[in-house]
């Protein structure tokens, strides 16, 4: 289940001789997901006369979990209060509903049903009691002190079902969370590509692939070799400051400068959706989260459960659920997880039995494979809450030249991206770059 090898993933750089570098960048971001967009684009606003360059392995922009998940713009209900996770998942949803108004990116704000059974209800009750405490983060405009940060109310069953009247009879309250809504993924990475684009001095680069990172030996910053299509050599570049958001890949990168005592240890877990036609849906039209998963399939499923979204079509989906991957025996890719992309009809009983307990009238046979994503974990199954971890390394140990690494931008990442553009910018970089 850990990925601690990979060895010939880990060691690729050797292939790959020192190369003295033929050009300088003052910002190198790695990896072309929602996340790397949206900090490039950043760096070009916040420092428009240093040089930025985003390079993506692959041949268009989020190729992986950006464009792998369930496009809903999350409110900040789960997390701990303090953590990484709540703060900018509220700070983001605020600059996301702000940047699809004004960029015209289709979206909606359909609210989101928490329901639960009775033996449930002290969840519902908790997540309420969380939400009514919490306090907007850093860098949010002032609001009214009567404005919550996350909006919240308590429904009773009856209540739910004036919204959503398929629900099961033995719903007996629910959470309202107003603020919830849902995005066109794909629309807002392609606004922020042309915000890249027209800034005077960012680059946007696809097909290019990372092979080989070096500190420099003259000055603060980093030796990265670059490597385009199917090149056997590529052309090495010095960046005076490396922003890792490679997502799946993005430990790689980071333990290839790390002795191997030290090296991050990587987890792949796949989450497949199904798409559903038939009865017991008639007018959806929010999305409906049950309580945690508990007994023998909570292993199957991540904490959110097995949840009904929809997109701007009105199409429904279920899902994910959570299917930890590990490499075959041997096996030494770094994207093996490629091959586990293919959904497949294997986990749709499971699926069924656990909407079914809210919806009751849902029947097996509208159940369908959808589609897989793969989410970027630093813990295996049974190891709690792991909050985003952001870690600066330097060059040469030295307070300059720094390579800011991003790991485990998971859920809420999507809805996180344009605040943690700004906290790594901004509170991270900032200082330095004044």
């Amino acid at each position: 289940m850990q990925v601690r090898g990979l060895r010939a993933a880990l060691n690729a750089q050797k292939k790959y001789r020192f190369k003295e570098p033929e050009g300088a960048v003052d910002h190198l971001v790695v990896g072309g997901g929602v996340v790397g967009l949206a900090i490039a684009r950043h760096l070009g606003r916040r420092f428009p006369e240093k040089s930025t360059y985003l390079v993506e392995r692959h041949h268009i922009a989020g190729e992986e979990t950006s464009s792998r998940n369930s496009e809903v713009i999350h409110a900040g209900l789960y997390y701990p209060p303090d953590s990484l996770k709540t703060r900018l998942c509220l700070r983001g949803r605020a600059l996301l509903y702000e940047h699809c108004q004004t960029h015209a990116i289709p979206h909606r704000k359909t609210g989101k049903l928490v329901v639960a059974r009775e033996e449930q209800r002290p969840y519902i009750q908790s997540l309420h009691a969380k939400a009514q405490n919490l306090r907007w983060p850093k860098h949010s405009p002032p609001s009214p002190p009567d404005t919550p940060a996350c909006p919240t109310k308590l429904i009773s069953g009856d209540e739910a079902r004036e919204l959503e009247p398929e629900l099961h009879k033995n719903i007996v309250a629910a959470l309202w969370s107003p603020e919830t809504g849902i995005v066109d993924s794909h629309t807002l990475m392609e606004s922020l590509e042309k915000d890249i684009a027209d800034a005077e001095n960012s680059e946007l680069v696809y097909s290019t692939r990372v092979v080989r990172v070096d500190p420099s030996r003259d000055g603060p910053g980093w030796v990265v070799q670059l490597v385009t299509g199917d090149a056997e050599d590529g052309d090495a570049l010095l960046a005076r400051s490396v922003i890792n958001c490679a997502g799946l890949t993005a430990p790689l990168i980071l333990n290839a400068i790390l002795p191997e005592e030290q090296r991050i240890p990587m987890y792949f877990a796949r989450g497949s959706y199904a798409s559903y036609r038939g009865p017991g849906i008639k007018r959806v039209s929010h999305l409906i989260y049950p309580c945690p998963a508990v007994g023998k399939d909570s292993h199957a499923f991540h904490s959110l459960g097995t949840h009904l979204t929809l997109d701007l079509q009105g199409k429904i989906r279920f899902g994910p659920d959570l299917d930890w991957l590990s490499p075959a025996e041997g096996e030494e890719d770094a994207d093996f997880w490629q091959k586990h992309l293919v959904p497949t009809d294997s986990r749709l009983g499971l699926m069924y039995d656990a909407v079914k307990e809210y919806l009751p009238d849902v029947v097996p046979e509208g159940f369908q494979p959808d589609y897989c994503g793969i989410r970027p974990k630093l813990v295996g199954p049974g190891a709690g809450f792991q909050d985003f971890v952001f870690r600066r390394d330097y060059a040469n140990g030295e307070k300059e030249g720094e390579l800011i690494s991003l790991l485990g931008i998971e859920s809420p990442g999507l809805t996180s991206s344009l605040a943690i553009a700004e906290y790594v910018v901004d509170d991270m970089m900032g200082a330095g770059h004044a």
